[in-house]
């Protein structure tokens, strides 16, 4: 049941990604499902984890975390460079590059 959520979180994430503009200002940072703590720079807000002011994107944690992002708890947080990554399913879609289990933008 954790791994559906997990995915259905992410192909959530991947439709609300897809649709939002990014601007030159980093990756869009929105919230997340809570799976145990929050990442760093999310708080508690019911079954999510919103972010604060210095919330960088997140996304549920599958093996290593794919380049340019670092582990926090059960998420990877987006470094100051890091590309758009979504958890991969199958083959990496069009201008994408497979990053361990994500596909990560070229």
């Amino acid at each position: 049941m954790t791994h559906m959520k997990i995915w259905i979180g992410g192909l959530i994430l991947v439709l609300i990604t897809a649709a939002w503009p990014v601007l030159g200002e980093g990756l869009p940072v929105q919230p997340v499902l809570k799976n145990g703590s929050c990442p760093s720079g999310y708080r508690t807000s019911g079954k999510y984890c919103v972010p604060l002011k210095n919330g960088r994107f997140a996304l549920a944690k599958v093996g290593s975390c794919p380049t340019g992002y670092r582990t926090s708890g059960k998420y990877c947080l987006a470094g100051k460079k890091a590309k758009l990554a979504v958890p991969k399913n199958g083959s990496c879609p069009s201008g994408y590059r497979t990053s361990g289990a994500y596909c990560i933008a070229r």
